[in-house]
């Protein structure tokens, strides 16, 4: 089959768009930023060996498809066998046209496999056979692949009780792709979760001490992160239906920490003091370490509380929230600022009706001590397409500069992901050569190209520390 659909000038609509991304973009080095790729099987250079293991495992996008169009959970999480499932996803592709992951799909098949047909019942045969002849082979092991996806770094997310174990044996080999982590402490804060006693219990034994009071759970939280930073992390992470920001009283924090572990219920505005108390903590020690911090805000999740059951968490089973999030997000940046103590932050949204509350959000607290400070992050899980990713540039174009962004990322569990980043390259160089042929920007090809290997490259690179 000719190479008609993924080309060299997929969504590409005009010669702006074409030569903005085949100049400009095109083989810029990647910075995936954040994402829940396996350290462990980095590390070990782990190879998949066939198609399903490296492409349909943990991926809860696939998954949603699959369902919904009424496949059985046995050929999606279940003990189906691997060519099984793959064939039951090869049936479901054809029915996903216009969801992203039609164009994923057919971009990480060209992209690592240099296969070009559309995928279906019909050739699932033959890319099974194809796939699995080359994952069964070194030159596919997971390292192999970043380095084939051309990433300069890529960023895990780790829980303040992780090892490190196998960062430190990455940071002790010869690979030329930097693999850092993010720290993500939100167990540490969500005190009304089921099972926090027992995390706070792993907390104390990951930090060598005991935690009997909130004193010692800051002091126990300090000193992981001075153990993430001591091997190399300049990140942390937290995945939060929205900022808790609300007023209290060191005394109070104290209380409700002892309540807690005394096994008491407790009532929702003491769990929102102790929630705000210790992100401001948190945040005040990510500035003093230099690090920068991410908010992922907005998603609802394990809405199927019989899947959620049944499967556990990450499954395919959250959705987009409605919660209010501009007061106090507003409180909580300003309070931080108030003392100097605001570190670079990027602040992400899974509810498009934010777009416009963050892109303003964000230029409230960008004070000229740093470009590009704080940072409307790119479209995030449901939003990370085409439309989703155009309507979070142009929000921030209004109303920010999008010419200090930093970019996109995966967010992903997937080896195959990286294209993602391609796509987004794709579409920003469409955006902006549609608006050069219609004179919106000038035909400034230096002026324009220059803004566009910033975003994909060059403004990350200035942004994040993963040297020092």
């Amino acid at each position: 089959m000719s190479k008609t659909f993924i080309n060299e000038n997929f969504l590409l609509d005009n010669s702006y768009s074409e030569e903005l991304y085949h100049t400009f973009a095109k083989d810029q080095p990647i910075i995936d930023y954040h994402n829940h790729l396996s350290p462990k099987l980095i590390a070990e250079d782990h190879i998949f060996g066939n198609c399903t293991n490296v492409w349909i495992d943990g991926d809860h996008y696939k998954w949603r498809a699959m369902r919904t169009l009424g496949i059985d959970e046995k050929f999606i999480t279940g003990d189906a066998s691997d060519k099984d499932k793959f064939m039951k996803w090869a049936k479901t592709v054809p029915y996903t046209l216009r969801n992203p992951l039609y164009h994923w799909t057919h971009l990480e098949l060209a992209r690592y496999f240099d296969i070009y047909d559309l995928l279906n019942e019909k050739s699932a045969e033959g890319i099974w056979n194809q796939t699995q002849e080359k994952l069964s082979s070194p030159e596919y092991s997971c390292r192999n692949l970043l380095v084939k996806a051309n990433a300069k770094v890529v960023c895990t997310t780790e829980d303040p009780i992780d090892t490190l174990e196998h960062h430190k044996q990455l940071r002790n080999s010869d690979y030329k792709v930097t693999v850092s982590t993010a720290f993500r402490p939100d167990k540490a804060i969500m005190i009304a979760n089921d099972g926090y006693n027992e995390y706070i219990d792993a907390l104390a034994k990951a930090a060598d001490t005991d935690i009997r009071s909130y004193e010692d759970l800051c002091a126990a939280l300090e000193s992981r992160i001075q153990y993430f930073h001591d091997h190399g992390c300049r990140l942390c992470d937290h995945g939060l239906n929205q900022i808790s920001s609300v007023p209290f009283t060191q005394s109070e924090v104290k209380t409700i920490f002892e309540k807690r572990r005394n096994g008491q219920e407790l009532s929702d505005q003491e769990r929102l003091k102790f929630e705000s108390a210790l992100l401001i903590f948190l945040c005040e020690t990510y500035h003093k370490h230099g690090w920068v911090q991410q908010f992922h805000l907005g998603a609802l999740r394990n809405n199927n509380k019989r899947m959620h059951e049944l499967l556990g968490p990450d499954t395919g089973w959250d959705s987009i929230g409605d919660y209010s999030q501009a007061q106090q997000l507003s409180s909580f940046l300003n309070r931080l600022d108030s003392t100097n103590k605001l570190t670079k932050t990027i602040i992400y949204n899974l509810n498009p009706a934010d777009n416009e509350v963050i892109a303003t959000m964000i230029g409230n607290f960008n004070d000229g001590s740093v470009k590009g400070k704080v940072q409307f992050g790119s479209g995030w899980w449901f939003l990370d397409q085409k439309d989703g990713m155009i309507k979070q540039m142009n929000a921030l174009s209004n109303m920010g500069l999008i010419s200090c962004f930093i970019g996109m990322l995966t967010d992903s569990r997937s080896f195959l992901s990286f294209p993602r980043h391609e796509y987004f390259r794709r579409v920003l160089c469409n955006l902006l050569g549609d608006e050069m042929k219609r004179g919106e920007l000038p035909h400034d090809m230096e002026l324009v190209g220059k803004m566009v290997s910033d975003i994909c490259y060059h403004n990350a690179n200035e942004y994040f520390d993963f040297k020092s």
